[in-house]
């Protein structure tokens, strides 16, 4: 009977992913074709052969196409790990260095105007205060796997443009697990839950830290190792335990498989492997991609999307001018020019997975309005068709802007440009000040594993778990025991600061 029974799994499961990959297949030839994005093309073939499509076609309880629902989301789930473990690997910490300016002042500024935009239109549509928040929440962050795989299709990812939109982008997402936070303790307690804001925080800062650090230190060597013995599938099962264990991690404290992936991509980037690694990858990635894709499809309800069509059409035309707005007054006050900033606006003009995360917690702790969900998926499909739109209307759109715009204005974005510009040059390139800089940059590192030290000794001092009860300690001994061990790791980075 267990047989039996794994056997009629399997089966399922082979069904399943095989009607997933045909409709796959035909949908994305089919758009290519029509010279439409290939996203789109993923997640038209997802609504195809959804459970609710074919109900409304067939009536009762229609034609069930895929079988095991719960299995192919979970594939999709590793579609998103695959998606910014690859955008990673190509994104290493140098290029994040350069954009780390631009991206801590733009992605602030945009997520606080869309914050606004949806808590006002949520008011406007008779919702709760916490209804309100929830959708500024929702509308606030530009969604990664469209616009990496959309940038991906257009062959514009190693642009300038695009290495700030991949910065800001994980701004986004780092202030999105903070959103998070604060909207679960709004919507369980009423207050703001500080506390938990905090904690979630450090936590998060203790996380990139050691990602980065140990991961620089041991990733690439590690990867160089397995690289001698000649072998592509000894080297990709480590590259793979190595992405999936990091976003395990990430997930076990509470932040985004996509972050810990992403982080470890990036660690990755800097092994004299990377071109190896990405060409193993690659096939490996676009399999999941598409059926991430599809999975997002086959969550659409076309009634529900009819029923609720006037808000998501106004809804989309908040976010795409909204984020177009923000987004681009962000890059231009981080000094950019207006061409550039444009484009990166026109880029972040729609939401994704992380909105689709904030809309569920609303729901299942049922404290925002039931058509919130299906109001998202609508607003994300529609923004997702517009981005390439967007995109590639950028540069017109810039045209028409500065013939409109008084020249006095003008004039002042450009010598604004030119002072942030020499601003950086007189700061930074001078030898004594890149060695200073060296020097500000070793002694944060060296607190912020301080910090870390001292944050995870806090946090076993508070668990107490099973692996340090067995040591017999009583309660006070258990914390002097890891307050000790904590000064004497902390001790050679405080040992490098004072030297």
């Amino acid at each position: 009977m267990i047989a039996a029974g794994y056997a009629m799994h399997e089966v399922s499961f082979l069904q399943d992913l095989a009607v997933v990959m045909i409709a796959a297949g035909i949908v994305t030839v089919l758009f290519q074709r029509l010279k439409q994005p290939v996203v789109l093309g993923y997640i038209v073939a997802g609504i195809l052969i959804g459970p609710h499509f074919s109900t409304l076609i067939l009536g009762g309880d229609g034609l069930k196409l895929v079988h095991e629902r719960e299995t192919i989301e979970s594939l999709a789930e590793l579609g998103m790990v695959f998606l910014m473990f690859s955008l990673g690997l190509e994104f290493n910490l140098r290029k994040l260095g350069r954009v780390a300016a631009t991206a801590l002042v733009a992605a602030p500024l945009a997520i606080m105007l869309m914050v606004f935009l949806g808590y006002q239109v949520g008011q406007l549509m008779g919702w709760t205060t916490v209804s309100s928040l929830f959708l500024g929440a929702v509308i606030s962050i530009a969604s990664t796997s469209v616009i990496v795989k959309v940038l991906r299709e257009m062959k514009r990812e190693r642009e300038p443009f695009a290495e700030l939109i991949y910065g800001i982008l994980i701004v986004e997402d780092l202030l999105g697990v903070v959103m998070i936070v604060l909207l679960t303790g709004i919507a369980s307690t009423g207050d703001l839950g500080v506390q938990s804001m905090l904690i979630s925080t450090g936590k998060l800062l203790v996380f990139l830290v050691t990602v980065l650090v140990l991961g620089l230190l041991v990733v690439p060597r590690l990867l160089n190792f397995v690289a001698r013995f000649e072998s592509n599938e000894r080297l990709l099962v480590a590259v793979l335990g190595l992405c999936f264990g990091t976003s395990l991690v990430a997930a076990k404290l509470g932040f985004s498989v996509a972050l810990g992936a992403f982080l470890v991509g990036a660690v990755m980037a800097e092994s004299s492997q990377i071109h190896r690694i990405e060409s193993l990858v690659e096939p490996v990635r676009d399999l999941f991609i598409a059926v991430f894709f599809v999975a997002i499809g086959m969550l659409v309800e076309p009634l529900l999307l009819w029923e609720h069509l006037v808000p998501i059409l106004g809804i989309s035309a908040v976010v795409i001018v909204g984020q177009v707005v923000g987004n681009t007054f962000g890059t231009v006050v981080a000094g950019h020019d207006l061409r550039t900033a444009v484009r990166v606006g026109t880029g972040l003009s729609q939401i994704g997975e992380f909105s689709f995360v904030i809309a569920t917690l609303g729901l299942t702790m049922g404290v925002t309005d039931p058509s919130l969900y299906p109001i998202v998926i609508g607003v994300a499909l529609v923004t997702t068709l517009f981005t390439p739109l967007w995109i590639r209307s950028a540069d017109g759109l810039t045209d028409g802007i500065l013939r409109s715009a008084p020249k006095p204005l003008v004039g002042y974005l450009a010598l604004y440009k030119d002072w942030v510009e020499r601003f950086k040059g007189g700061q930074w390139n001078s030898l004594a000040s890149k060695l200073s800089r060296k020097w500000i940059l070793q002694m944060a590192v060296n607190m912020a594993l301080v910090a870390g030290v001292i944050l995870g000794a806090a946090y076993l001092a508070r668990l107490e778990p099973a692996w340090l009860t067995k040591w017999k300690l009583t309660p006070d001994s258990l914390r002097a025991a890891l307050w000790g061990a904590a000064m004497v790791l902390s001790l050679p980075m405080l040992i490098a600061n004072l030297r």
